[in-house]
């Protein structure tokens, strides 16, 4: 399995992920005990999500999601 063939359901959730972060990183965020919880929610099914059980480096995986994640994004909001 090459280690950019993820999941839909993990991208969109990374991407998710990305999107709140960046609302409770903008100044003035409006309703931060939400977001902070969406965070949090949305870590813990990005850490235990059953993808990470079938690659082999862990790590270069997460950094490729991340930036497939940020490019996934970058094309949405175009």
């Amino acid at each position: 399995m090459d280690v950019t063939d993820f999941p839909d359901d993990l991208v969109q959730t990374q991407t998710a992920w990305n999107a709140t972060y960046n609302a409770l990183a903008a100044p003035r965020p409006r309703d931060t005990t939400a977001l902070r919880r969406r965070l949090l929610l949305l870590s813990v099914r990005l850490w235990w999500h059953p993808y990470w059980e079938t690659v082999p480096s862990v790590p270069t995986a997460r950094s490729k999601l991340r930036h497939l994640a940020r490019a996934h994004g970058a094309v949405r909001a175009a």
